[in-house]
Formats: structure tokens, sequence, C-alpha cells
């Protein structure tokens, strides 16, 4: 979802820097590279460290909270996404959305982007034990589909999200809202493209 279907980069950032201000923490020059694609529980160790899971998940749902109030500015859709999405529901293509984001964060965006009805399943952080780059939460989209996961397309704009769409099996486009053509590439990617302006079905 974030940086494939909605451009939310900035508010991810943004929501990081907040709760590590008031951890005392000063995020590294790359923190955002460490959260990309992560579930905000697995992320926020790699940030504040030598806390207890408990503490991550109550630090995880802080971060939540600024992203929610940083958010109220808005929802910029990534170019050509809603168009994409249409055409592959006018054309009975199966369409799932598998996001290390919460499931109230994934109602808001699809709302906002009035994509509800367009979506045929969606997995969030919420659904899964494991997140990203563990590929259950793209299996479980393919088996709430009902298609073999060989038989899927999966476009992601984080490491971890096509290493873990590779691992389960899928095929995978990068989107490079967050990482590099030829990191994408390097992690699993097929190719990448920067938005889905004018793309076609199939791919």
């Amino acid at each position: 979802m974030d940086g494939v279907l909605v451009d939310s980069g900035a508010h991810h950032r943004e929501a990081w820097i907040a709760l590590c201000r008031e951890c005392g923490v000063t995020p590294p020059p790359d923190f955002w590279r460490l959260t990309i694609g992560r579930p905000a529980e697995e992320a926020v160790v790699l940030l504040v460290h030598g806390i207890d899971a408990a503490e991550a998940r109550r630090l995880a749902e802080l971060k939540r909270k600024h992203y929610t109030r940083l958010a109220r500015r808005g929802v910029v859709g990534v170019t050509g996404a809603i168009t994409f999405i249409e055409s592959l529901a006018r054309g009975g293509v199966p369409r799932a959305v598998a996001t290390s984001a919460s499931r109230r964060d994934l109602e808001r965006v699809l709302d906002a982007l009035g994509l509800r009805d367009r979506i045929d399943v969606a997995v969030t952080a919420d659904d899964v034990r494991w997140g990203k780059p563990n590929p259950e939460v793209y299996l479980r989209a393919a088996d709430e589909l009902g298609v073999e996961p060989q038989t899927c397309m999966v476009f992601e704009d984080a490491i971890v999200g096509v290493q873990a769409a590779r691992a389960a099996g899928m095929r995978v486009i990068g989107v490079t809202s967050a990482h590099t053509a030829d990191e994408l590439i390097g992690a699993g990617a097929e190719r990448a493209v920067p938005d889905f302006d004018g793309m076609p079905w199939p791919v």
C-alpha cells in the first residue's frame, strides 16, 4: 500500500522522527531504509535499542498515532495507480493488498482513494504473525484470492517486500518511490517503474 498505492513516505518519515525525538534517540542517516516495508513493531527495535516486546508494541502504536495525525494533511495516490486498479477490476483480474500497515490505516487510505470496493482481499500487519521479508502476508493474500502464488504479480517499493514476494514464489515489479531501480532489481524484482502511468495489463 504505502509507496505503491499511496505516496505516504513523507508522513511515515516525520512520524518516525517524532517518535525518536520523544524517546531521546537521534535516528541514523539511513533510518528510513531500516523501516521501509516492515511492521512498526519490528522497525522500532531497529531505531530504539534495548526495548522488550511490550515496549516495542507501545512505541509502534505511538508511531501510528503520529502517522494518523500527519496523514490528516491528505492522501495522495501514486500516479496512475487508481486508473490501473480500476482497469484490473473491469477485466476481472483478482486484486489484493498485502501490507505491513495496520488495518485501520489501510481502510483510511482505501477510503481516501475511493478504492475500497475495487480490492477483493486485504491482508495487513494485524492479520499475520511475521512481517516482511517473511512471505506470510503474500501467501495469505494468494490463498484468500483463491489463486496459486506463482500466478501472482506483486508491485513493491520496499526491498524487504520484494524479498517477501519472491520467497512466496511470485513475480515482482518494483516501484521506485523508496528505493532505486537497481536496489529493487538487486532484491529480486524483474524490473522497476516510477509509477503506474500507462501501465498495461498483462504487464
